[in-house]
C-alpha cells in the first residue's frame, strides 16, 4: 500500500489528467434527431401486440361479414400462441371457427419472409388445426392452405 502526501496525489492527478486529454464536447451542436413523424413515414418496429395493421383490419371486416352470413361462428385476433420449439412460438393472426366447427388459423400477409413461411409450415405439421394464409387481391382474398 502506497501512502502519498497531498502534494504527491495532486501531482499524480495532474499527470493523469494531462495524459488523457479528454475531448471537449461542443454543446451548441444538437445531436441527430428524426423529424416529427406526422405522416407515419418512419416505422421503427412492429406494432404492439394486439394491434391490427391495415390488411388485418380489412380481413377482420371480411370475417365479420362472414359471421353475419353464418359462414363463420367465431373468430379472435391473435387469440392463440403455439409453441414450436424451445423459445420459438407462432401466433396466428386470426383463430377462426367456421360453420363446420373446425378450428382454423389464418395468417394475413402482404408478402412472405422466409421465417414466417417456415413457422406456419412447422405449426401445420405439429398441430391439428387447418392453417391458411390470406393475401388481399382486387375483389377478394387469395387463400393458400398449409398441411
Amino acid at each position: 500500500m502506497t501512502r502519498w502526501t497531498e502534494e504527491q496525489l495532486a501531482e499524480y492527478e495532474a499527470r493523469v489528467r494531462g495524459a488523457r486529454r479528454l475531448p471537449v464536447i461542443d454543446t451548441s451542436v444538437r445531436p441527430f434527431a428524426l423529424p416529427n413523424n406526422t405522416a407515419g413515414a418512419f416505422a421503427l418496429g412492429r406494432l404492439p401486440t394486439g394491434t391490427m395493421n391495415k390488411s388485418e383490419t380489412q380481413y377482420a371486416e371480411h370475417l365479420e361479414t362472414l359471421r353475419a352470413a353464418r359462414a363463420v361462428l367465431w373468430w379472435k385476433f391473435e387469440g392463440l400462441k403455439l409453441r414450436l420449439a424451445d423459445n420459438t412460438f407462432y401466433t396466428p393472426d386470426f383463430v377462426v371457427m367456421p360453420a363446420d366447427c373446425r378450428i382454423e388459423c389464418h395468417e394475413v400477409k402482404g408478402f412472405w419472409r422466409d421465417d414466417a413461411r417456415a413457422k406456419i409450415k412447422i405449426a401445420a405439421s405439429i398441430y391439428p388445426f387447418r392453417f391458411l394464409a390470406v393475401t388481399k387481391r382486387r375483389g377478394g382474398w387469395d387463400r393458400e392452405e398449409f398441411s
